[in-house]
């Protein structure tokens, strides 16, 4: 990535940071979270057109691969999760479920949440569908590179395609991080 991009990204990270600390909102990695929390998510995506519909048995699943949420006396006010599947025996990890209460939007603490786990798997596969082109720009920031799915192996999207991942590409874009970019092509 660029120098100067980098030092912007990092400041504005910093920035969401300083914000949470202020705020008395706690960042957090978990691997476990109450049924009433992921009832709650779980209505939060039926009711939300922004996010898909995800089951509190699908969310039970995701948690356990780490879920980065903001928290302050009690209250999630954020989260993010990722998706694990499996692909001709490689692991990838899609990012999802990202949401960021009203009251704290516009203080970068989504791109704070897709920071923290695009960090935490830099070292395995990792990919986003989005459609939003907040999302996509903060894909871009955060390094990850869009590809489109001429770009992917054959395998991948057929892959896509029996996960329901496959996506019309005018509305939906794909990005990858580093590690699953260098591989793309030759995931077989």
């Amino acid at each position: 990535m660029n120098t100067i991009l980098d030092i912007e990204i990092g400041s504005v990270i910093e920035k969401a940071e300083t914000f949470c600390a202020e705020e008395g909102i706690e960042i957090k990695l978990v691997y476990k979270l109450s049924n009433k929390a992921l009832e709650i998510i779980s209505e939060r995506s039926r009711e939300l057109p922004t996010l898909y519909y995800v089951s509190v048995e699908m969310l039970r699943k995701r948690v356990e691969n780490g879920c980065f949420i903001l928290q302050k006396e009690g209250q999630i006010y954020g989260h993010i999760f990722v998706h694990e599947h499996q692909v001709k025996g490689h692991f990838v990890y899609e990012r999802s479920s990202l949401w960021v209460d009203n009251k704290y939007r516009n203080c970068n603490l989504g791109l704070l949440l897709m920071a923290r786990m695009t960090e935490l798997f830099s070292d395995t596969f990792l990919i986003s569908i989005a459609q939003t082109p907040k999302v996509h720009h903060y894909n871009e920031l955060l390094g990850m590179t869009h590809v489109t799915l001429s770009k992917m192996s054959v395998v991948l999207v057929e892959e896509l395609e029996k996960l329901g991942k496959l996506r019309d590409e005018l509305n939906f874009r794909y990005y990858v991080n580093a590690c699953f970019e260098s591989e793309i092509r030759q995931l077989k």
